[in-house]
């Protein structure tokens, strides 16, 4: 399965999570439906992946995690927040190029309607 196709599943999953449990819960609760639903549906989602920091050569285990990992393909960054704004799509996109990934998936759930709360990123420049 090709990063968008991908995508495409997470999204739709993660509009059916919002319409059961609308805004205002923490986010390690959306995290976990999420979870819960893409592993039902038969994908390979892995929950709080580490991903290390190399500089000067050496590898740092910084504490950075990526929220889900899906088909070892997709970031899922999971937010539960007022707004979006720099500083979250900077994280993400820190950690596709950090994991050398393509394409990821913002998502705010603390909004009326999950659509406006989804941005994707995109690793244009892969190592």
């Amino acid at each position: 399965m090709i990063e968008n196709e991908i995508s495409n599943k997470i999204i739709g999953t993660a509009i059916e999570v919002h319409k059961a449990l609308g805004p205002g819960l923490l986010e390690s609760a959306y995290k976990e439906c999420l979870y819960f639903k893409l592993t039902q549906l038969g994908l390979n989602v892995v929950k709080e992946k580490p991903i290390p920091l190399i500089f000067e050569e050496v590898k740092l285990d910084c504490g950075y995690r990526i929220d889900l990992l899906v088909e070892n393909k997709v970031v899922v960054e999971i937010k539960s927040v007022e707004v979006l704004n720099d500083i979250h799509i900077a994280q993400t996109l820190t950690y596709l190029k950090l994991g050398n990934f393509k394409l990821g998936l913002l998502i705010n759930f603390n909004v009326h309607t999950l659509k406006t709360g989804i941005k994707r990123v995109v690793n244009r420049l892969e190592q």
